[in-house]
């Protein structure tokens, strides 16, 4: 926090943040009814014609500014955004002790997805991807168990699934952090009779859905935009009171100047998840 507003009460300059990238309109009925991620009019941060944060200065109200203890670095800030995405995956799912969870890609989402559910008391929490390194990321970090999606057709893979990982008839909740279409109807067929299926990744326009299975199951499908209200206050108390560390997904790092190499990184999928110093911040 650099500077504040003569009508700033809760904060003062220096003060560590964590920055909700957001600003809302406040009066649309989206926003009256408490979930102002829906407003029409928000100004998200580098979604245009808005800027993004790769600025000096970023003006935020004062209410999408949250306080963080000095003891969580400047790192792990940056990484309640994201946070903040598994955490309003895991209550549109509405986690519980002892639900079993599959969760499909674990790029960053995903591997916050497992993380999130465990914090919360998922008894199994099944991480799904293609890449064997990821896979072993996962298991090392939130997963119970892991599964290699295999060259099958995605009937056959849910079948695998639930066979290898002790799941019974499928997973209670399955949430989907890659949009590919072979993920999404692999985590229909592996969701159990009842269950819910929460959408957080983005894929294609349009895809074969199985509404049939989907509806045999009387399963719930639910898709899940960004963050609402009280998601990055439940992101900072996670990190504060250490049920979850954001830590190891840090793989590269990167000065100001070298934020077109980042970007670049991260469209080549090295690593997990990349951090940018800001220009008067050194590594």
């Amino acid at each position: 926090m650099q500077q504040c507003g003569s009508a700033v009460r809760s904060l003062k300059p220096g003060d560590p943040v964590a920055l909700e990238p957001g600003i809302p309109c406040r009066i649309c009925e989206y926003c009256r009814a408490g979930r102002y991620n829906l407003c029409p009019d928000v100004q998200f941060a580098a979604t245009p014609p808005h800027d993004g944060t790769l600025a000096k200065y970023y003006t935020i109200p004062e209410d999408f500014c949250f306080k963080l203890p000095a003891n969580i670095s400047l790192e792990e800030r940056a990484l309640v955004e994201p946070l903040s995405v598994a955490v309003h995956c895991a209550k549109l799912a509405r986690i519980t002790f002892g639900s079993s969870v599959l969760v499909l890609g674990v790029g960053p989402i995903g591997l916050l997805c497992c993380a999130v559910a465990r914090a919360l008391g998922s008894s199994k929490v099944i991480a799904v991807d293609i890449v064997d390194s990821r896979l072993l990321f996962a298991r090392n970090y939130a997963a119970t168990v892991t599964y290699r999606m295999e060259s099958l057709s995605p009937e056959e893979n849910a079948s695998r699934i639930m066979s290898s990982t002790g799941i019974g008839e499928g997973a209670e909740i399955v949430i989907d952090a890659t949009g590919a279409e072979a993920c999404i109807i692999t985590g229909i067929h592996a969701l159990k009779r009842g269950g819910m299926f929460i959408q957080a990744g983005l894929g294609a326009a349009k895809i074969t859905f199985p509404v049939a299975q989907l509806c045999s199951k009387e399963g719930s499908y639910r898709g899940s935009f960004r963050y609402g209200p009280g998601d990055y206050r439940i992101a900072v108390e996670l990190l504060k009171q250490e049920r979850i560390s954001v830590k190891e997904l840090i793989t590269h790092r990167y000065d100001f100047s070298e934020a077109e190499k980042a970007f670049e990184n991260v469209e080549q999928r090295h690593g997990i998840k990349s951090i940018i110093y800001g220009p008067d911040t050194n590594q």
